[in-house]
Formats: C-alpha cells, sequence, structure tokens
C-alpha cells in the first residue's frame, strides 16, 4: 500500500523543488531598481487619496450576501434543469417541479422581504 504513493509523492517533490527554483531565481536573478514610485500604492492610475481603512456601508454587505444567494440559487437549478427530461421519463417529474417551486418561492419571499424593508435603496 505505501508503494501506491510514490508517485504521489515524487510529483509532489518536484512541484516544491520546481516552485523554491522559480523563487530564488526571481529573487538573485531579477533586477533590483526599487524607488519611492514603485514601492508606492497603486489603484486604477490613480494616486491614493485618503486612508484605507473607510467604512462600507452595511448595505452593500447586504446586497452581497443577496447576491451569493441567488449564485447558489442557480447552481442548484442548473443541474435540475439539465436532468428534468430524465425526472419526466421516470414519472418523477411532477414531485421534482413542486419541491424546485417551492425552493423558489422560498427564495422570492426573502427577496420580497428585502425588498419592502429597503434593504436594495440607496441614498
Amino acid at each position: 500500500m505505501p508503494a501506491d504513493f510514490v508517485p504521489l509523492l515524487l510529483m509532489l517533490a518536484l512541484a516544491a523543488g520546481l516552485a523554491l527554483t522559480l523563487l530564488l531565481a526571481a529573487r538573485y536573478l531579477g533586477p533590483r531598481r526599487a524607488n519611492p514610485i514603485k514601492e508606492g500604492a497603486y489603484e486604477s492610475g490613480m494616486d491614493p487619496i485618503g486612508t484605507a481603512r473607510q467604512r462600507y456601508s452595511v448595505k452593500f454587505y447586504l446586497v452581497a450576501m443577496i447576491f451569493i444567494i441567488f449564485d447558489v440559487e442557480v447552481v442548484f437549478l442548473y443541474p435540475w434543469a439539465v436532468s428534468f427530461q430524465e425526472f419526466l421519463a421516470a414519472g418523477e417529474g411532477i414531485g421534482v417541479l413542486a419541491v424546485v417551486s417551492i425552493f423558489i418561492l422560498v427564495l422570492g419571499v426573502g427577496l420580497l422581504y428585502d425588498i419592502r424593508k429597503g434593504g436594495l435603496e440607496f441614498d
């Protein structure tokens, strides 16, 4: 059994050796011309203004969470949509459709609640 892992360990050792070799080569062979302009922060071609510790609005996080929820919804719905014909052929189509409809309904109710509470309104 341990002999089965020899190729894996060999591959890991070669990968680690290559990574270390490339890092050391970049460090010793690469140019070293540091100056204040190169060491400065850079974002979208503009000089940084203010502090990097600015606070985000809580609404930003709420919108991000809604995006993640509906992104996960798509991840769950895509396999169902691809295999729906197979469910119909097996006689399980109506039951699966009912379960998916309840899933979408629960997410829709959550979205309506968020809209009514003003979670998607920005000042």
